[in-house]
């Protein structure tokens, strides 16, 4: 069994940055792809970024060039660092892992980007 507890969201004002952790317990082994996805008010939820066991990187358009994702295998950790926020980040985001066909969520964290 899988679990995630995301941590890192809150308030920050336009162009401002956030990191986004989330720590994987239980069989973390068999996790494979992790990587956030978002939701904003009245939209559909998106992927943003992900991350394969081999480091491989993926990026939604919007934010390229200002959000980097990154593992920490001996932690079983993700991060997502967001710079240069813009109000239209502002959404809640959800963790996510892959292990085998079984897709794993995190509770979700609130980013608030306003000035």
């Amino acid at each position: 069994q899988v679990q995630l507890v995301e941590s890192g969201g809150g308030l920050v004002q336009p162009g401002g940055s956030l990191r986004l952790s989330c720590a994987c317990s239980g069989s973390c082994f068999v996790i494979n792809a992790m990587g956030w996805y978002r939701q904003a008010p009245g939209k559909e939820r998106e992927l943003v970024a992900d991350i394969n066991s081999d480091g491989r990187t993926h990026y939604v358009d919007s934010v390229k060039g200002r959000f980097t994702i990154s593992r920490e295998n001996a932690k079983n950790t993700a991060y997502l660092q967001m710079d240069s926020l813009k109000s239209e980040d502002t959404a809640v985001y959800y963790c996510y892992a892959v292990s085998g066909v079984s897709a794993h969520w995190g509770q979700g964290t609130q980013v608030t980007v306003t000035s």
